[in-house]
Parts: structure tokens; sequence; C-alpha cells
């Protein structure tokens, strides 16, 4: 398993590419929240950005096939 560390790098690696390759993506990247463990103090868990970061690809990749399929279209 990474490390939280790891995995926020990932995480924002993976926004920085949708923000400069997908800005009609990203836009809609704050309506992605990231879900909180939890716990007494609501830290953010590994396994949370673990699932974000899925998240984020799933998304990325619905977003890239639909574009993909629209510009085959046209």
């Amino acid at each position: 398993m990474k490390t939280l560390n790891q995995l926020m790098q990932d995480v924002i690696s993976l926004t920085t590419e949708i923000e400069t390759n997908y800005p009609e993506l990203y836009k809609y990247l704050s309506e992605t929240p990231i879900p909180l463990g939890q716990t007494k103090n609501q830290m953010i868990h590994a396994i949370d950005l673990e699932q974000y970061l899925e998240t984020l690809k799933t998304q990325l990749q619905h977003h890239i096939e639909t574009h993909h399929k629209e510009k085959n279209n046209h």
C-alpha cells in the first residue's frame, strides 16, 4: 500500500493533468469530494485517498471514452 504522501502526490499529479489537458472536466472536480474517514478527528486516511484517486481515474477514463466517441460521430 502506498503511503499517504505518495497518494497525495498521485492525486495532485492527476488533478494537474486533468486541469492542463481536460479543463472541461476539471471544473467538475470540486463536485467530487474526498470522503473522510469516520475517526474522532476526521483525518484523511490512505484508504480514503486511494478511493478518491480511483474515482478521479474512473472519471477521466469515462471522459476520454465519451469525448473520443463524440469526436468520431462528428
